[in-house]
């Protein structure tokens, strides 16, 4: 089998472990009877027809479609903010487990196209707001929480628009601003988030069940936490506004908001009321990768699931760990000290967390040569905007690790990696890597070379990150990967999958 179906097989796994059939079954426990309580990790909630339900992000069709078929008549009424166009394609690729029922009583408002907040998205929140603030000390709103919350929740602080919160996020994604940095702000110009969903339910208690999909699960940052009460202060947006020179570009109705104090009356600002619960991560759908990957006859290492950073810098890393792979057996090569001084010296600028660098090493230089290797990863990079292109941090990705391989090959490390195939995968598990309609992309040592002899120009394309481009042109798209809208979200899988030429 090729290497390619190898690693398709190894990404449709780890989506498929973190959809949210089986998750919202593990943590929901519904107990009928004379009192019926609906038990969530441990902790009972008495239901007496008054049960509510939210959600918003890219994973909560199902997972609303879920909780319904758990909960059935104790949910008294629902809405859910999801992405435009998802229903549709859940429904051509027969996924109706993921769908609600014709009679359901859970409104579905689609909206934020390609990621961004627009006119439905915020009538969505204003809804969802509206059922909130009119709950009461004898109600509990379920909350569902997946990654692209964050679009498909704005609702801007007066007198900041929707369109002006838009120009501050899209100016700090120019700059390269992290996830973190971006619901920092985010958080600050918006009534629900940060807590604010949590503060209009209150006095009703709240139950949020939250799927992952940003670096260590912080559930005051997934979909900037509108039931997680902000640790962040007014001082902390300025600097990091400061730290991108964008402190005198803002609109003035945002330097407003961050200017005004905090009212004094009201719920409280710590919403102890809410409780917080992680049903489902980026760790676990690597470890389903894992064990498909071991059962394919891979020698199979998790490196991280917290890998970040600028992309050509995670490029470089990646690539270095190909090349130590197919140093394996070189003996004392100097080349191999200097490609494992390289990757050391990297691992450290990057201070990825979780990664055991000096353990992973061991293990691989302590492995059989001719044993296939599989790395696996996840996270999420960030890009730096520097042209007009099309593309996403995956198929960028891809694409930098097929130019750096490219370069190891040209500058005398081509003799140890023309021995083995190696193939790069970087996908992100909800199905849409940035503004297009791929997950993400495949790449080789091999890409870069075929490219240019098809008068593809690789490094220009990454100049104008329009990696997008190029992968839609080059060879019709066959190193896509197209998944379509996958209904969950846990950040990127990273795979590479190493083998001695003429292997199975």
């Amino acid at each position: 089998m090729a290497l390619k179906e190898h690693g398709l097989h190894l990404f449709r796994s780890a989506v498929g472990t973190v959809l949210p059939g089986p998750m919202l079954k593990k943590a929901l426990v519904l107990e009928t009877g004379r009192r019926p309580r609906l038990v969530v990790h441990g902790r009972p909630f008495e239901l007496k027809r008054n049960l509510y339900l939210v959600g918003f992000g890219k994973a909560v069709l199902g997972m609303a479609a879920v909780a319904e078929s758990i909960l059935g008549d104790h949910l008294v009424r629902g809405i859910v903010s999801v992405p435009q166009g998802i229903q549709a394609t859940l429904q051509l690729k027969g996924m109706r487990e993921m769908l609600l029922k014709p009679q359901s009583c859970i409104q579905v408002i689609e909206g934020a196209k390609h990621n961004l907040p627009d006119r439905e998205s915020l009538k969505a929140a204003d809804a969802i707001r509206e059922l909130a603030e009119g709950l009461t000390a004898e109600d509990l709103l379920l909350v569902l929480i997946s990654g692209g919350g964050s679009a498909l929740l704005p609702a801007p602080v007066p007198p900041v628009t929707l369109e002006e919160k838009q120009t501050v996020t899209k100016l700090l994604a120019s700059k390269g601003a992290t996830i973190q940095e971006l619901n920092t702000i985010r958080k600050a110009l918006s009534l629900l988030k940060g807590g604010g969903l949590a503060r209009a339910a209150f006095p009703a208690q709240v139950l949020s069940l939250i799927l992952s999909d940003i670096v260590g699960d912080p559930v005051d940052l997934i979909a900037s936490g509108p039931t997680v009460a902000s640790p962040h202060s007014v001082q902390d947006c300025f600097q990091i506004l400061a730290k991108y020179d964008l402190a005198n570009t803002i609109p003035e109705s945002v330097r407003t908001v961050l200017s005004s104090p905090a009212p004094d009356c009201g719920p409280p600002r710590d919403p102890a009321h809410a409780h917080n619960i992680i049903v489902g991560s980026n760790r676990l759908a690597l470890e389903e990768a894992k064990h498909q990957a071991e059962n394919l006859g891979y020698l199979t290492l998790v490196l991280s699931d917290a890998v970040c950073g600028e992309v050509s810098t995670v490029a470089c890393l990646y690539s270095l760990f190909i090349q130590l792979v197919c140093l394996r057996g070189t003996g004392n090569d100097p080349l191999k000290d200097k490609v494992g001084d390289a990757l050391s010296n990297l691992a450290a600028e990057l201070e990825i967390p979780g990664l055991d660098l000096v353990g992973t090493l061991n293990v691989l230089q302590g492995s059989q040569v001719e044993r296939p290797v599989c790395l696996l990863a996840g996270g999420e990079t960030t890009v730096r905007l520097q042209g007009t292109g099309k593309g996403g941090r995956n198929q960028e990705l891809a694409l930098r690790v097929a130019l750096e391989l490219h370069r190891a090959k040209a500058s005398g490390g081509g003799t140890s990696l023309e021995k083995y195939e190696a193939l790069f995968l970087s996908g992100g598990t909800d199905g849409q890597d940035g503004p297009t309609e791929a997950a993400g992309a495949f790449s080789s040592q091999e890409l870069v070379g075929m490219a240019e002899q098809d008068n593809f120009n690789v490094e220009a394309f990454l100049s104008h990150n329009d990696s997008h481009t190029f992968f839609t042109r080059f060879q019709n798209g066959r190193h896509l990967l197209v998944t379509g809208l996958t209904g969950t979200n846990v950040m990127d899988i990273h795979a590479v999958l190493i083998r001695a030429r003429g292997g199975k």
